[in-house]
């Protein structure tokens, strides 16, 4: 064997032992953020915020508590069944705040999961509520049908009718106003405005372990690490702005980014979204992360008891204030699952000020089961007499 050939194979024996290296790492390496853990927005009234999201969206109040940080106000919880992470959607409400603006550095839209059969249940459902929304549209090519709405404060919500849909019912609050085939499933996305989009797409990928996985227009889509991977395949439209991949990618655990360069700076207030929380599986993993953010340069927060979860806050380059929070502990620390959100739950040290809190909290008037049996018995009412009017136009039609 001449010295030439020694050389290369001695090279490329380096390169496989240098590739087997790299592959036990990254078997090593630990999970990533999974998906959204929870998003927080401040509101006016908390009780026209309760009778919307329980109500007319089917969200279930999993805790009435305070906000941590501002006791003399509400912390509302909403989500599914007992509040898993990736479904929970909290409100500050501030009556006396100012009105938020919309604009870049914020959160600027919040997306909810249904199946891809409910989209006319929610269109007549809105008509007969008389809530204004707009669609369906199409986004990513046919692969998402969306419905916008607003809730009381002007906050942008979709609904978006996806195929991971299909099988997450197991969760859904059951109790509720909404059949369970119809419910939502949590969270589908969340949307972030940007001046421009490189430096946040940086700390969600180098950061968070997130991976880009299509473009829609301005719109750039990221999507959280998950055991399920995002197929290599990449489709492309007939659009030439337009791409996207196809995936069997769980739900919310998905960012899109918006690039708007000429919009003016968002203000937070009352409408407008506080913060969205990533969720990581335990303190450890967390831990882990917050080194990262700081290595990247990025002010983190100590690690915060929350109570329900342990949270750690940071800004990302544009502004938005991120929080990475624990799937533990959850919701049924401190209430059974039949009935959280029917108490003013409080963290032990706030238990001696409870009667100077009920003193000052406003009054509300929390969802009931008789309401929630009458609305059963309506919703039956509605079906046999929709069958009955099918029943009496196939007749006539046959004579």
């Amino acid at each position: 064997m001449s010295l030439k050939q020694k050389q290369k194979q001695q090279q490329e024996l380096q390169h496989n032992n240098k590739a087997k290296s790299d592959n036990n790492n990254n078997k090593n390496d630990p999970i990533d953020i999974l998906g959204i853990h929870h998003i927080t927005a401040i509101a006016s009234n908390p009780q026209k915020i309760i009778d919307f999201y329980s109500q007319v969206l089917g969200l279930r109040l999993v805790k009435l508590t305070v906000n941590f940080d501002d006791p003399a106000t509400y912390h509302l919880y909403f989500g599914d069944e007992i509040g898993h992470p990736g479904t929970i959607l909290t409100f500050f409400p501030w009556p006396d705040a100012p009105k938020g603006r919309r604009g870049t550095g914020q959160v600027i839209t919040v997306s909810f999961l249904i199946s891809v059969n409910s989209t006319s249940y929610w269109i007549d459902r809105f008509k007969n509520q008389k809530i204004h929304f707009q669609g369906p549209t199409k986004r990513f090519g046919n692969n998402e049908e969306v419905l916008t709405l607003y809730d009381p404060d002007g906050l942008e919500l979709e609904l978006v009718a996806h195929k991971s849909g299909y099988d997450t019912t197991l969760n859904v609050w059951k109790d509720g106003p909404i059949p369970s085939e119809h419910a939502i499933r949590g969270f589908y996305s969340v949307t972030l405005s940007e001046e421009g989009y490189e430096r946040t797409a940086s700390v969600l990928t180098d950061e968070l372990g997130f991976r880009f996985i299509g473009q829609d227009g301005s719109r750039f889509r990221y999507q959280a690490a998950t055991d399920t991977p995002v197929a290599a395949t990449i489709s492309i439209a007939s659009n030439k702005n337009t791409i996207y991949q196809k995936s069997n990618s769980n739900h919310n655990n998905i960012v899109d980014v918006l690039c708007l360069p000429y919009t003016q700076q968002g203000f937070v207030g009352v409408g407008t979204v506080h913060h969205v929380a990533w969720r990581t599986p335990t303190d450890e993993q967390q831990n882990i992360l917050r080194n990262k953010i700081i290595k990247a340069r990025l002010n983190a927060t100590p690690v915060i008891d929350r109570t329900y979860f342990h949270s750690v806050y940071f800004r990302e380059p544009g502004g938005v204030l991120f929080e990475i929070a624990t799937n533990p502990p959850g919701f049924t620390i401190d209430e059974k699952k039949e009935e959280l959100g029917t108490h003013l739950m409080l963290p032990i040290w706030l238990e001696p000020m409870r009667k100077d809190l009920e003193k000052v909290l406003p009054k509300v008037k929390l969802p009931k089961k008789e309401e929630k049996e009458q609305q059963q018995v309506k919703r039956t009412k509605n079906n046999v007499l929709k069958k009955a009017i099918t029943i009496e136009n196939d007749r006539e039609i046959e004579h």
